[in-house]
C-alpha cells in the first residue's frame, strides 16, 4: 500500500476519534489500528513515523507511540 493511502486512512480515523468527547483520541486510534490494520500496514506506518511522520496528524503519531509501548 502506498504511504499516501496509509496516511490518508490513518488521518481519517484520527478525524473521527478527534471529534469524539473526551481526551482519549490517541488511545482509541491505537486500539483501532491494532484491531483492524494488518501487520504489513502497521509496519509501513511505523516506518513512516520513524522517517518523520510527514502528513500524519499529531494524534496518529501519539497513537503509534502508544502502540509501541510494551503491554
Amino acid at each position: 500500500m502506498t504511504p499516501d493511502k496509509l496516511i490518508r486512512m490513518a488521518n481519517q480515523i484520527a478525524t473521527f476519534f478527534d471529534s469524539q468527547p473526551g481526551e482519549n483520541a490517541a488511545a482509541e486510534i491505537a486500539d483501532h489500528l491494532t484491531k483492524f490494520w494488518e501487520p504489513r500496514m502497521k509496519d509501513q506506518i511505523y516506518a513512516w513515523a520513524d522517517a518523520g511522520g510527514e502528513g500524519l496528524k499529531p494524534t496518529v503519531l501519539a497513537a503509534i507511540a502508544r502502540m509501541r509501548q510494551p503491554a
